[in-house]
């Protein structure tokens, strides 16, 4: 499922508009990257956490020449699932 099919997706269940759909959904991206920018942590019961964790830097190895390459720290979004999210997948 792509933005576009979540967003008809999201306005049907809501009963709202696309435009409206479109907006709450965009809306809820840019909060939830300022807040993870920002050291939140957001939890959301039933649906998941979103947190943000460090992974080291390291040395990797290019595949096409062998020659290995430093990979440099960075910041990751981390996502765990909650227990409702997971009782609709099964």
């Amino acid at each position: 499922m792509n933005k576009a099919q979540l967003v008809d997706a999201i306005a049907s269940e809501a009963g709202i508009t696309k435009t409206d759909a479109r907006k709450s959904l965009d809306a809820f991206i840019k909060v939830t990257g300022k807040a993870l920018a920002g050291g939140d942590k957001i939890a959301l019961v039933g649906f998941g956490s979103f947190a943000v964790a460090k992974k080291p830097g390291r040395t990797g190895r290019n595949p096409r020449t062998g020659a290995s390459i430093k990979i440099a720290a960075k910041n990751v979004v981390k996502f765990k699932a909650g227990v409702e999210l997971n009782a609709l997948v099964k």
